[in-house]
């Protein structure tokens, strides 16, 4: 096991989730909000090449978290073009992290049944 790897991961993400928290506690953003910006802005940093350094760097630490997730997008969306032209464009992405998305709807159901929402205060 390398230990180096694991604290790079750690570090990371835990950066990644620090910024998360510190925009629900300092701003008036929702949490649905923040993470359209994360998803969003992992597809762009994806897109234009940089969030694979990232990557490359910190493994799962930036693969996992929700900026990974827009990155997965953009590169499925990029191989897509490739393989399909501009009709991969659309399916590349979702193809691409459909495991991701199926997760996401299977536990966001059982958090909802478990979990009582509140709305927050403005």
């Amino acid at each position: 096991m390398d230990w180096i790897s694991l604290l790079k991961a750690f570090v990371v993400g835990g950066a990644i989730c620090v910024v998360g928290q510190i925009l629900i506690d300092k701003t008036k953003l929702t949490p649905a909000r923040i993470l359209v910006l994360f998803v969003t802005l992992g597809a762009i940093l994806g897109g234009l090449g940089v969030y694979q350094y990232l990557v490359d760097f910190a493994g799962a630490g930036a693969t996992v978290p929700l900026t990974g997730f827009g990155n997965n997008l953009a590169k499925g969306a990029i191989e897509g073009v490739k393989n399909s032209g501009l009709i991969g464009a659309f399916t590349g992405g979702i193809k691409n992290a459909a495991g991701g998305i199926a997760a996401a709807i299977f536990f966001g159901y059982i958090a909802s049944l478990i979990a009582k929402p509140k709305m927050k205060k403005q």
